[in-house]
């Protein structure tokens, strides 16, 4: 299954709104905080479905996916 394309560009673009980290790209977000919210529950819509992506991807070794999206999409705010 292929990721949809959209979704991981804007991931690689979103920051988190809210808490310790606000303003951090979710990509640079720590694995215990990713592990944090999956323990208590990622929250509802898009920002939930972005970190628990983020969570996946991190805890199973998987940021070099990541990498060229970053390069390419990360200031053009597309």
């Amino acid at each position: 299954m292929q990721p949809d394309p959209e979704f991981m560009i804007k991931l690689v673009q979103a920051r988190m709104p809210f808490g310790q980290y606000e303003g951090r790209y979710l990509t640079d977000l720590p694995v215990h905080y990713l592990e944090w919210f999956s323990r208590q529950g990622f929250p509802a819509g898009v920002l939930g479905n972005q970190l628990s992506t983020m969570y996946e991807i991190k805890t199973n070794g998987l940021q070099s996916i990541l990498r060229p999206i970053i390069q390419e999409h990360r200031n053009s705010g597309r």
